[in-house]
């Protein structure tokens, strides 16, 4: 049993299940150390001043030891789907061996990992192998591990749950692969959760392999249906058995904002059977859980997402995007392109920067929003995130949030905004939006900057080819936002007289 004093260490804090998990242990009283790469994605959260943040690498072994000092328990929640599938098996080994070995020297008393279940069926995914594999490695030490092993889970913003919501809310005629058919056992959100945090409290978990999920076994077609039924949707499904995992990939690539590169080995899991074999362990453990339904999940994300209220999405890992690029900083330096242009606004500050906050998702790009899913489309089909339309939240914005293909890289309040590109490029490129305040503080100017810093020969053709396309996109967007953010000021500016006016007309 772990005290609710001790120090916690959570890997993978800037993922879905771990951002949900910090201020679950906090709540309770645990001293909360996170692990991660970017620390800046960190301080964004809402409970960053509550935690220690330990910066570091789980691929670079020497980082590690840092990050376990005084530490008794280890949540290890890291994954590396987003790495591309010829390369995500091997990092999900050396992650895992890397925490092993410092979680041994350190002296932790437990390691709790959320894992997922073992795959049935003659061609196994290799996903799914690689988190059985990650529960083997981390089993090795001398650390008694409490190992969960769940299917899909359902909550708001999940990849389960976001695959279920786009395909049945944009597609009325679903056509979909034998993969629809294939037994599986979600579980909500808010029971993983329950389960990991009663872990500490139960010493007889240690060194057990859990299996858990919801009540339901549902197929994906059932999931489909139930879902259309809780909207109100009249949704049709034709099984199609012929569609390949590839080409399943690239639909739910162009109708969904899951890329092709993390749809394809998610795709490959959904062909195999996934269900709980042995549901007597988790009730003998845990009791005081009782998973809810399907259903239940569901409403509870739709009520969550409806009301903009998303704490973490399936895109908040630093796994969601291919390579390294996440770590990337603009450095201005020799050799990088730059396009400057400003407009001034009659509108403070505020209104200028909470216009241009809002800007992506379904409230698009104000501009050319063709060539945007355009582009999107060629980056999907050459394997890049694609334009991966939506946000965490509709109107604010945070360092490390996903905007279609787009991650915010820089946030200062009212003043700036930077956001990275996470398309396939020869070289790296940025687009930032400045807002400083006029004279009379009524007026703002806006600066709108695209940064693009080649990779060899490629990068610069690249940059020529582009350039004069970017003349009439960049500069019709910075137009269009500076018309928006003026109508949206002079929106708020008779707002209070229109309440006055109503005032004066009711009263006696």
């Amino acid at each position: 049993m772990v005290r609710s004093s001790s120090t916690v260490l959570v890997t993978g804090a800037t993922g879905y299940v771990g951002g949900r998990l910090v201020p679950c242990l906090l709540q309770e009283g645990y001293t909360v150390r996170c692990f991660a790469r970017d620390a800046e994605r960190l301080r964004a959260q809402p409970w960053s001043d509550r935690v220690e943040v330990a910066v570091g690498d789980a691929l670079k072994a020497d980082t590690i030891p840092p990050a376990m000092e005084d530490v008794e328990a280890v949540y290890y929640l890291i994954h590396s789907l987003g790495a591309g599938e010829d390369t995500f098996e091997d990092r999900d080994r050396r992650a895992a061996t890397n925490v092993r070995r410092a979680a041994d020297e350190a002296g932790v008393q437990r390691i709790v990992y959320l894992g997922g279940m073992r795959p049935k069926g003659e061609q196994q995914s290799k996903h799914l192998q690689s988190r059985i594999e990650t529960g083997k490695v981390l089993r090795d030490g001398s650390v008694p591990v409490t190992e969960f092993r769940a299917a899909q889970i359902v909550g708001s913003g999940s990849l389960s749950f976001e695959l279920v919501r786009y395909l049945t809310e944009r597609v009325p005629i679903l056509i979909c692969p034998r993969w629809v058919r294939t037994p599986t056992q979600p579980i909500a959100i808010r029971n993983v959760l329950q389960y990991l945090m009663a872990a500490l409290d139960q010493p007889d978990s240690a060194g057990e392999i859990i299996e858990i999920g919801g009540p339901d076994v549902f197929t994906y077609a059932e999931m489909f249906t139930k879902y259309a039924a809780i909207r109100g949707l009249n949704r049709r499904i034709v099984n199609v058995p012929l569609l390949t995992p590839r080409l399943s990939s690239h639909w739910i690539g162009l109708v969904t904002p899951i890329s092709n590169t993390i749809a394809r080995p998610l795709i490959e899991g959904l062909d195999n059977e996934v269900v709980v074999d042995d549901p007597s362990k988790a009730r003998t453990l845990f009791p005081e859980i009782e998973p809810i339904t399907f259903e239940a999940a569901v409403r509870l994300a739709l009520r969550r997402a409806e009301s903009g209220t998303i704490p973490t999405v399936w895109n908040s890992a630093v796994s969601s995007t291919p390579n390294e690029a996440p770590f990337t900083q603009l450095d201005i330096s020799e050799g990088l392109y730059r396009e400057e242009r400003s407009v001034d606004v009659a509108a403070p500050p505020t209104v200028a920067f909470d216009t241009i906050e809002r800007l992506g998702g379904d409230t698009g790009w104000l501009y050319g929003d063709a060539l945007w899913r355009l582009r999107g489309w060629i980056d999907e089909l050459v394997g890049g995130v694609g334009f991966r339309k939506g946000r965490r939240d509709r109107e604010n914005l945070r360092v490390g949030d996903a905007v279609d293909f787009w991650r915010v890289e820089a946030r200062e309040e009212d003043r700036l905004l930077r956001l990275r590109a996470e398309m396939r490029l020869p070289g790296r490129a940025w687009l930032q939006f400045e807002v400083s305040p006029r004279d009379d503080g009524a007026h703002s100017r806006i600066t709108q900057t695209v940064f693009f810093e080649p990779k060899g020969l490629p990068g610069t053709l690249y940059w020529s080819l582009v350039r004069w396309l970017h003349r009439s996109l960049f500069a019709g967007q910075l137009r269009a936002l500076a018309d928006r953010t003026e109508q949206r000021a002079a929106d708020r500016d008779d707002a209070p007289q229109a309440s006055e006016a109503a005032r004066l007309s009711t009263s006696p």
